[in-house]
């Protein structure tokens, strides 16, 4: 972010000076344009993205079966219940006869088609994942898992999901076959921009027995980038700061995430003692992803709390709690991103995983940390146990180390891959002393300036 508001301002002043533009109106172009550039670059994880990939394994006589297949090579990013739905349009009149581990959202007009009528007709159909428990004779690998993929780092194992389409109408060769367009991935809502598909080198297949390859006969790729700018015009979660050595508690900034409307908007959200939270509960299977946040001062789906808890000779301890403010939506295989200078000292986690990123080479300032499976991997809804917490040992770093002027708290924390609202850092709770010293170099400078405004009136 720094780098970027360096070159805008180099740009802004490069602008007036040559063409004598309004300086507010180069200011307000190019700040926007900088905006937009860091939200959807994202530092942490700079060669991130989803791939779809496209094999054509045999031909039939109208068209081919293709086996889809989705990596999220996204190290902290996952997609979450209710799950993935890519969609495309077709380049010519092609129909899906069958899919096998998916299923079309719309069957559309097979009105021309007499006896056997094909799964799909749309000309841009959308595709979703099937539930687990789907029987066996409608599975392939890799399918079936409601749509939900973990990230790279969580369990590579489970950042795969894949479908079969039997595709018709589409040729029979790889001259008369054409690469489907417009590709669009939501996951489970918008955020991703796809490329166009690109003909790439045949993926190779093991057969069952592990003794041959076959390849495929045609492939394509897909390249899909997430960004949070087009994700969501609001932030999605928030921090809050504490320490045992200060009795201040820094909460999130009011309104971050939304302001508290029930008035103009009823049902904005709904107060943890309300009478009407048991029936809002109850509500149909189908909207069972429709938020329904608690009421609160910052109005965020989820809260950080870094809290700094401890203070050893040689080593610092800290206290992560998150807290999740939606009532009937569980956070599953959730995951915390948080940057620190003293992350390369991490000594102990004790109750979530934890993994380096390493986005910057040699420099070891940034933590992934997810739940440990059947323990806390699972963040429930909004209440009493809709919270999951966990502390981590630091080793002191000699040259770094200080509480002074809000060190030891996070630079940036994601949850989820978003990216969370941090207060301002003339609020953190500093050492007690700290302010007090302020207050004398405030005093002294002041004296300074009288003095020297004394001794020039009596010059």
């Amino acid at each position: 972010m720094e780098v970027c508001l360096c070159l805008c301002s180099i740009s802004r002043s490069s602008s007036i000076t040559k063409f004598g533009t309004s300086p507010i109106l180069i200011a307000l172009l190019l700040s926007l344009m900088c905006f937009t550039y860091t939200d959807a670059y994202d530092v942490l994880d700079p060669n991130g993205n989803i791939t779809v990939k496209w094999d054509v394994k045999s031909w039939t006589p109208d068209g081919y079966v293709a086996i889809i297949t989705i990596y999220n090579f996204q190290k902290y990013r996952h997609i979450q219940a209710p799950g993935w739905q890519l969609s495309w349009t077709w380049a010519k009149k092609e129909v899906i006869w069958s899919a096998v581990g998916s299923q079309a959202t719309e069957q559309g007009d097979c009105s021309r088609f007499k006896g056997n009528i094909p799964h799909c007709c749309k000309r841009d159909p959308t595709i979703v994942d099937l539930f687990p428990g789907t029987p066996y004779n409608h599975q392939i690998a890799n399918c079936c898992k409601g749509g939900v993929i973990s990230s790279w780092i969580q369990d590579p194992e489970k950042a795969v999901s894949a479908f079969q389409l039997s595709v018709g109408q589409a040729g029979t060769s790889n001259k008369s076959v054409r690469l489907p367009k417009n590709f669009t991935l939501k996951a489970p809502g918008p955020g991703y921009t796809c490329g166009p598909a690109t003909k790439g080198k045949p993926t190779k297949f093991l057969t069952p027995d592990g003794r041959r390859f076959t390849q495929a006969l045609m492939t394509w790729n897909v390249t899909c980038t997430y960004s949070q700018f087009q994700a969501q015009t609001a932030p999605s979660c928030c921090v809050s700061l504490s320490s045992f050595y200060n009795d201040t508690i820094i909460n999130c900034p009011t309104c971050t995430c939304g302001c508290q409307n029930n008035i103009t908007h009823p049902g904005t959200c709904i107060e943890p003692d309300s009478p009407y939270l048991a029936s809002a509960l109850r509500i149909s299977e189908k909207n069972d992803y429709k938020p329904l946040v608690r009421c609160t001062k910052h109005m965020c789906p989820i809260r950080v709390h870094w809290h700094v808890k401890t203070n050893y000779k040689a080593y610092w301890r800290v206290k992560i709690t998150i807290t999740n403010f939606i009532y009937r939506m569980n956070y599953s295989q959730w995951n915390l991103v948080v940057q620190h200078p003293n992350f390369e000292n991490l000594t102990q986690i004790f109750s979530f995983n934890y993994a380096p990123l390493v986005p910057y080479g040699p420099i070891n300032d940034t933590a992934m940390f997810w739940g440990i499976k059947y323990y806390n991997d699972l963040l429930m809804q909004g209440g009493p146990y809709g919270n999951v917490q966990s502390e981590i040992l630091l080793r002191k770093d000699k040259s770094k180390f200080t509480f002074e002027k809000g060190w030891a708290f996070p630079r940036k924390v994601y949850f989820n891959g978003d990216n969370c609202v941090m207060p301002p850092p003339d609020v953190y709770p500093y050492l007690p002393n700290a302010s007090g010293h302020s207050g004398l170099i405030l005093l002294h400078c002041l004296a300074t300036i009288l003095i020297s405004l004394i001794l020039l009136h009596n010059l």
